[in-house]
């Protein structure tokens, strides 16, 4: 489901998705197909359950945004180990 199509059917929510297609560029993640797994109110709770997914299955790639949003760009994360300076 595109971005455009969540944000009509979930006006003014907190939305937990996974991402089915996306694209890295310049340390920012495009996200251009989704999945809605939840739906929520609250900050709070969307953050609580995407934790939840990810916990459970760490090799998939979900994320929660609010719907007032205008477009689903994200900035990079990376988790490692830093090497010597």
């Amino acid at each position: 489901m595109r971005w455009q199509e969540v944000k009509k059917r979930f006006p003014n929510e907190w939305v937990v998705l996974e991402v089915i297609k996306a694209h890295s560029e310049n340390g920012y993640r495009y996200i251009e197909d989704v999945v809605i797994i939840d739906r929520f109110e609250n900050s709070l709770e969307a953050m609580n359950r995407y934790e939840e997914l990810r916990k459970d299955q760490p090799q998939r790639e979900y994320c929660f945004f609010h719907t007032s949003r205008q477009n689903l760009v994200a900035r990079e994360r990376y988790a490692g180990i830093r090497g010597s300076r």
